[in-house]
């Protein structure tokens, strides 16, 4: 049985509203791993100096699922419903038509090509959270993504996981997320994977 991992993923792009200069983003993710023993976390980002949301929402995801050592069955969440309507639907479609699409060029293309793999090596059920709406995972991989964005840093691989840390922060400076339990596993709805991209 292969294991189950949750990502939580985000994104960031600076200065999005000026068209006449760069806009560094950054992309960042939590990577939980829940066993009877408790949960392993790892962190990631990256940046890039000039991108968009669109960009770097697809970055998460192809970054999360890359560092991943073995096939595994993963609940890929994100705010970004460009993205998981692209992974739920879009990208089989484009595929399956020779990565065509009839209404003309595919957006970002070179980045739904090179995550197409991903579901060849893995069982991915994509799921969308709405964004700054008080989930702290996603809160979190917002903050990581932000981060990068702004220091244009990465890490390299997975990292020890600071959520246990950023989530005490904001119980004491914010007094958020009193309610919310950090050793609880996260909800599973129903683990439907989207079926392998032709490639």
């Amino acid at each position: 049985m292969r294991s189950l991992i949750w990502i939580w993923a985000d994104e960031s792009c600076l200065g999005v509203q000026f068209t006449d200069r760069d806009s560094p983003g950054g992309a960042g993710g939590l990577i939980e791993h829940w066993t009877a023993r408790g949960c392993t976390r790892r962190d990631y980002w990256l940046s890039e100096p000039a991108t968009t949301n669109n960009r770097m929402a697809l970055r998460s995801a192809i970054t999360g699922l890359a560092l991943l050592r073995r096939p595994c069955r993963v609940v890929f969440t994100s705010d970004s419903q460009y993205l998981v309507n692209g992974m739920r639907e879009w990208i089989h479609a484009w595929a399956r038509r020779g990565w065509k699409r009839k209404g003309g060029s595919i957006e970002n293309l070179d980045l739904w090509k090179e995550l197409a793999p991903a579901f060849q090596r893995h069982e991915v059920h994509p799921c969308w959270v709405r964004g700054h709406a008080g989930n702290p995972r996603n809160e979190y991989a917002n903050d990581l993504a932000v981060r990068a964005a702004r220091t244009q840093t990465r890490s390299d691989g997975l990292v020890e996981s600071g959520f246990s840390a950023w989530l005490e922060q904001q119980r004491e400076k914010r007094e958020r997320y009193f309610d919310f339990m950090e050793w609880q596993e996260p909800d599973l709805e129903d683990f439907e994977p989207v079926p392998p991209v032709p490639i």
